[in-house]
This record gives C-alpha cells, sequence and structure tokens, in this order.
C-alpha cells in the first residue's frame, strides 16, 4: 500500500519539539520529506536523527517564525531545493501570561507576532508556491482551545489563536479555487514542553485531567495524525475546517471540579 504523503514536501514550523515535533515523523512516515525550522538547531537536529534513523527523509533550517524575512525565506528556500512544496504547517506560537488589567501593551503585542503574524507570513508564502506550482496543497495551521473559549490569564494568547482561526477560514475561501486547502487544528492540553508548569506535579495533573471528558491530557501524536488527515488527499474536500482534537473538552461546560 502507497503512502499517503509519498513525493511530497511538508515545512513545518516549531519543529523541534512536542506537536511539531511529532507531526515533523507522522508526516515522514507517510513518504513525505519533511523541512522542520525552529530558533534553535540542537533540537532540530535531533528530531531530524530520529526521523532519519526511521528511514524517513528531514532537514532542519534555523529560522525565526516571528521575523519576516527569516521565516519566508525559510519556506522559499525549501521549495527552491525540493522543487515544490505541497504541506504547510504552522505550528510555532509565543505567548505571555498574566491578568489583563496587568499587561503591558509590549507584553500584548507579544502574542501576535509569531502566533499571528506568523501564520499569516507563512500562509501567504504557502498560498503564492502552491497556486504558482498549480497542484494545489494543503495549509494546516494549529491554533489553541484558548482562541475559542475564554481563558483568564492569557487574554493576548487567546486574541492571538483567535485570530488564526479566522485567517485561516479567509485563506480557504482565497486558496480553494486553486485547489489549496487551508484547515485548522485546535488542542486543549497537551503534554509538551509548552505545558511542562501546568502539569508538573500529580494534583495539578489530576485537576487538569477533571476538566476533560476523556479523563487525560493529549499527547502530540495525537495532534500529529489529525493534522496528517488534514494535510493528506483523505482530506480533499475539506477546507475551511476547525477541528478540535482536545478529547472532549471544547464540548462541555464545566460547573464543577
Amino acid at each position: 500500500m502507497s503512502k499517503r504523503l509519498q513525493g511530497k514536501v511538508a515545512f513545518v514550523s516549531g519543529g523541534g519539539s512536542g506537536i511539531g515535533a511529532a507531526t515533523a515523523q507522522r508526516l515522514a512516515d507517510e513518504g513525505a520529506t519533511v523541512v522542520i525550522c525552529g530558533r534553535r538547531q540542537e533540537p532540530l537536529d535531533a528530531v531530524v536523527a530520529q526521523i532519519r534513523a526511521t528511514g524517513g527523509q528531514a532537514e532542519a533550517v534555523v529560522a525565526d517564525v516571528g521575523n519576516e524575512v527569516q521565516y519566508v525565506g525559510a519556506i522559499e528556500g525549501a521549495a527552491q531545493r525540493h522543487g515544490r512544496l505541497d504541506v504547510l504547517v504552522n505550528n510555532a506560537m509565543a505567548y505571555t501570561w498574566g491578568a489583563l488589567d496587568a499587561m503591558s501593551t509590549d507584553d500584548w503585542h507579544a502574542n501576535f507576532t509569531t502566533t499571528v503574524d506568523g501564520t499569516f507570513w507563512g500562509t501567504r508564502t504557502a498560498l503564492k508556491l502552491m497556486k504558482a506550482d498549480g497542484k494545489g496543497g494543503s495549509i494546516v495551521n494549529v491554533s489553541s482551545i484558548c482562541g475559542q473559549l475564554g481563558t483568564p490569564w492569557m487574554a493576548g494568547y487567546s486574541a492571538a489563536k483567535a485570530a488564526v482561526d479566522n485567517l485561516s477560514r479567509a485563506a480557504a475561501a482565497e486558496g480553494a479555487p486553486a485547489g489549496v486547502r487551508v484547515n485548522v487544528v485546535i488542542p486543549a492540553v497537551v503534554e509538551t514542553p509548552a505545558t511542562a508548569g501546568m502539569l508538573s506535579d500529580e494534583a495539578s495533573r489530576k485537576n487538569t485531567e477533571k476538566l476533560i471528558p476523556m479523563g487525560r491530557v493529549g499527547q502530540p501524536v495525537e495532534l500529529a495524525n489529525a493534522i496528517l488527515f488534514l494535510a493528506s488527499d483523505e482530506a480533499s474536500y475539506i477546507t475551511g475546517a476547525a477541528l478540535p482534537v482536545d478529547g472532549g473538552r471544547s464540548a462541555v461546560l464545566v460547573t464543577a471540579l
């Protein structure tokens, strides 16, 4: 049986750990040549080594997704080296934490540069490349349940992720005539370095799990599997969708712990 992404080229931002690393591995497992980017070489190299050890094809590019020249250059460079771009996963994000009435304007803006601007730059670049190629493609943007529901002490991040959701819908409408699909996956709590603090002890983990109907936090590969589906031709008639991958968290109104 042929692999779902055989012969395709995929680019994954924030690929050095967590959801990005798991996604890079799954896309490579299914035959894609995967280019991962992030700000630090060492974790990227570790992911590339793991992919190659399992027979996949991958390379790393150091780039700051919050820097337009670097991020656009990384994507365009990957497409030039490999002759095409079929899949883009905008996964990189940044956030600040704190009460809204004590938040500085700089902290507010810090939530948007990587999460919103980076997603815009990446989506714009991929749309141009995929339209020029004439074969369409798939863009998957990673959002958050914080963009769907009000989240105390994360106003900036919540606003940024809500922007990603609606940016993706607009991009889906514009890309559809050229066969470029744009979709969103929406995680809640996933066990990654970014959530290590809130899962740092057994009591904290149990309190978090009480809020999730499935009774556990998600694993990066579970998000990666959803991204893989949306990236593949199995999702050929899906665009403009926002898929919760959250153990049912967004489906319930929690009234008590």
